[in-house]
């Protein structure tokens, strides 16, 4: 029967430790590692969730400035500015950027609160499930009493659904339909269009 020391269990733990060491190094290494990826945060994947109240951290408390929006958005994104006009009022606006891709939008008239966002990013879900690419027919029977139409900022045709849990939260829906403007199309149809963007609005 081998023998057990105190020194022979110190100098094999001291071989994990090396070897835990540079197995560390080469992931470092290798691309697409993030230190951040040891967070038990990342291992539930993106913590940030749309609610009733808002997205994040963000609600309708929330000043419309770089710092408090970088916090809300637990400092996941590159944020740029700028303004726009919507619904007739000029509008600031900051766009929650990652690498080149817009994930999220948010609105609020200059030195006010927030009082919009739009969210594309497919890896923040609701509280209830809903996500970009979910199916009109995982949330709704009929479009009628919970939809209207809308402009989407693809060539798609839309129609924007409030949800069924919130009346701060809506779903912008997209699909191909051939059908005459204005009109919205049957909920046959309808049944196959997927969610394009989450909208939180105060």
């Amino acid at each position: 029967m081998p023998e057990f020391s105190f020194a022979n269990i110190l100098s094999g733990l001291r071989f994990a430790i090396i070897g835990s060491s540079l197995l560390l190094a080469g992931c470092a290494g290798s691309s697409g590692f993030s230190w951040s990826d040891l967070s038990p945060f990342s291992w539930f994947g993106n913590s940030l969730q749309i609610s009733d109240q808002g997205v994040g951290e963000i609600n309708a408390l929330t000043v419309i400035n770089k710092d408090a929006i970088d916090k809300g958005l637990d400092g996941k994104y590159h944020l740029r500015s700028g303004m726009a006009t919507k619904n007739g009022q000029l509008m600031t606006v900051f766009q929650a950027m990652d690498g080149n891709q817009l994930k999220i939008e948010l609105f609020g008239q200059a030195g006010g609160k927030v009082s919009r966002i739009d969210v594309l990013d497919k890896d923040v879900k609701t509280v209830w499930g809903t996500k970009i690419g979910t199916p009109f027919s995982a949330l709704y029977n009929k479009a009628f009493g919970a939809c209207r139409n809308t402009v989407s900022e693809s060539e798609k045709k839309a129609i924007i659904c409030v949800s069924p849990q919130s009346k701060n939260v809506s779903y912008l829906f997209t699909g191909n339909w051939d059908g005459p403007e204005g009109l919205i199309p049957s909920d046959d149809v309808l049944k196959n269009w997927k969610v394009e963007r989450i909208v939180w609005e105060q």
